[in-house]
């Protein structure tokens, strides 16, 4: 499994990894618990590979001599069971991602499709549609969806309405990436995030945050 990215930004540990490996390589090289072994087996498909790197790379990512668990409390959000970092993790295809934070964190890493032009019109606000790039549109939609992807990971809380509850200050899009804000609204709860985004090899979309302190 080649490394394909790791840096510190935000406060925050970042690292990408480009799955090579099979399953059964995986299996072989991840002591799995049996809670990991039972959620891994109502996973199908590619999906299986994909789940198990990111627990691989996690653990790379840590630095820790034995590896800790990925866990998941009432809410679905994955944390380590013997590590007081945030953790968020997220895969696309060959690609798999992991941040550990000192604060609630988020990523997300996509490869762009047509079909999110179908459902834009759910996530995005009309400010953010009117920011939309017209020679990258594609590309800057995918950012404003892995930006909502990753403020809800941090949030790390069900029903949050992307639209009604996650508001990203509209940017211009650039290739070579870029930096944003956005921020998490619900019943009392607020809570402001720096994001960050990059293009990876032309068509891989990363984006991550961090709670800001107060």
């Amino acid at each position: 499994m080649p490394l394909f990215l790791k840096k510190n930004d935000l406060s925050a540990t970042i690292a990408l990894w480009q799955v090579a490996e099979s399953e059964a390589w995986f299996l072989a090289n991840l002591a799995l618990t049996m809670q990991e072994m039972e959620q891994l087996a109502g996973i199908k498909g590619r999906k299986r590979v994909e789940w198990l790197a990111v627990r691989y790379l996690t653990h790379e990512l840590s630095g820790m001599a034995s590896r800790s668990p990925i866990l998941k409390d009432d809410s679905g959000k994955p944390y380590l069971a013997h590590e007081g970092l945030h953790l968020s993790i997220s895969h696309s295809g060959e690609l798999a991602a992991a941040m550990l934070a000192p604060l609630p964190a988020g990523i997300d890493i996509q490869r762009p499709v047509e079909k999110i032009e179908r459902i834009a019109h759910k996530f995005l606000r009309p400010e953010e549609d009117a920011s939309l790039s017209t020679t990258h549109r594609l590309l800057h939609l995918h950012v404003y969806w892995g930006a909502k992807e990753a403020l809800y990971k941090a949030y790390g809380r069900r029903e949050l309405d992307f639209r009604g509850h996650i508001a990203i200050a509209p940017f211009h899009f650039e290739l070579s990436g870029g930096a944003f804000t956005g921020t998490v609204e619900k019943e009392g709860f607020f809570a402001q995030y720096d994001l960050r985004y990059e293009v990876m090899e032309g068509y891989y979309v990363l984006v991550y945050g961090i709670e800001q302190t107060h």
